[in-house]
């Protein structure tokens, strides 16, 4: 009955979580109802005893944090980390194209998106609009259209006949998105705007100065299988990780060990970014908190990160595609994520630790390692672990058809996953040598 609960809350979250923005709009949402505050970077920080806070950057990442007691230099921080975005297909700053007597957009590829599954889906457009009021101020909004509004239709195979003994999609030419039959003048901008004021009645806007707007499958989020074994859905990589990470940083009134969970926008582009991973967002909200350099330095040794991001589940289809002795099953446990390069940042000790927290809640541990003659992901895992120096673990859910339109996991092993993490972030001491 807890795990029912658990995924229905789940498929909502997926379901109004269409870009980062959005994604992050719902978090906070969900923190506030916890009881947390949010802060602004702008403001001078005053952070108590027992507080319970967030903070954003550039709308699409976040960081939420409980303090139970502000001795971090002692205490350390049980974080967890996830990321905001997928792949998907972006409009162009000069979207409106009309080609053949069909009004149509003009996208970018946004990360490494398995372009073939975006064909024959009924797409809508979401994201963020900023815009000039007729006062002169200028303000950013959030806006989804909701309805399907576009399709990029297959090429049927009458007109390629060759498309079964092998496939590829021209990302210029042969993905933009069908709006509708060009009988009438089309403006994008007047489109957009139309939008703007149906979700916005009361704001009095005076012009569209620009947007950042995605295309997504307007499919609902479902569980299928003939028991419900799995989760399928858009962007399950990564806010299937969000998800699991606010549900136990929520849940971990009264613990008294300080607790943070980072969710940063574009690790699928490499996150070099001002919100991204590989900016300062993190280091920047933790030195607030321990302005003192020695202080700093301490409460990082005394921390320790699991990074959580969607694992590749052994594929029936597939099978070769994995190291028979690192293939990790759907529903059979989370899965630790080694990699000696260092594209994961997974340790003997953080592994250990994983290991044994799982062992005390019952849940199963699976480990994934690439096939040595293949290349392998990455994560936001070794990117944090570098830049502040945070002992790390890579940890992620087996998925199926990772950067698809729409992608498999389990419907047991979110709920497991969110169990383990929960005695993470509720426990003080992870290695004897911090006693």
């Amino acid at each position: 009955m807890q795990n029912q609960s658990f995924n229905q809350s789940l498929l909502s979250f997926l379901h109004n979580s269409p870009t980062p923005f959005h994604a992050v709009e719902t978090m906070k949402s969900t923190l506030l109802d916890h009881g947390f505050t949010e802060l602004k970077e702008l403001d001078h920080w005053v952070i108590e005893e027992g507080g319970r806070y967030f903070v954003t950057r550039n709308a699409s990442s976040i960081i939420a944090f409980t303090t139970p007691t502000l001795n971090f230099h002692s205490s350390g921080w049980r974080m967890v980390g996830g990321h905001t975005d997928s792949p998907c297909l972006k409009l162009k700053p000069n979207a409106q194209v009309t080609r053949s007597g069909y009004h149509q957009l003009g996208v970018e590829v946004y990360g490494g998106v398995l372009l073939h599954t975006w064909l024959d889906r009924d797409l809508s457009v979401a994201g963020r609009v900023t815009l000039k009021l007729s006062s002169g101020e200028r303000v950013s909004r959030l806006i989804d259209f909701k309805d399907p509004i576009a399709v990029v239709p297959n090429l049927a195979i009458h007109l390629n006949r060759g498309v079964n003994d092998g496939f590829s999609v021209n990302p210029q030419e042969e993905i933009l998105p069908i709006l509708g039959l060009a009988k009438s003048e089309l403006e994008l901008k007047s489109v957009i705007l139309n939008q703007v004021k149906l979700q916005y009645p009361n704001l009095d806007t005076a012009d569209l100065l620009d947007f950042e707007l995605s295309m997504y499958d307007t499919q609902a989020p479902a569980l299928v299988g003939l028991n419900k074994e799995f989760i399928c859905s858009a962007r399950l990589d990564n806010l299937l990780s969000c998800f699991v990470g606010l549900e136990a940083l929520t849940a971990a009134k009264g613990s008294e060990q300080p607790a943070l969970l980072i969710c940063t926008d574009h690790e699928e582009v490499g996150s070099l970014s001002t919100s991204g991973a590989n900016g300062p967002f993190l280091e920047d909200v933790l030195q607030r908190l321990s302005p003192n350099p020695e202080h700093f330095v301490q409460s990082i040794n005394r921390s320790m990160l699991i990074s959580a991001d969607n694992a590749h589940g052994l594929h029936p289809n597939y099978a070769d595609k994995h190291d028979k002795l690192h293939a990790p099953m759907i529903n059979s446990g989370a899965v630790i994520k080694v990699n000696s390069n260092q594209r994961y940042a997974t340790n003997s000790e953080t592994a250990g630790i994983y290991r044994d927290l799982a062992n005390q809640e019952g849940y199963e541990v699976q480990t994934f390692v690439v096939r040595s003659d293949m290349g392998c992901g990455s994560t936001v895992g070794p990117i944090i672990a570098g830049g502040i120096g945070v002992p790390t673990l890579d940890i992620g859910l087996p998925t199926f058809g990772m950067h698809s339109i729409r992608e498999l996991a389990g419907s047991e092993d979110a709920f497991g996953l969110t169990k383990v993490l929960k005695r993470f972030i509720s426990t003080p001491v992870l290695m004897s040598s911090e006693a």
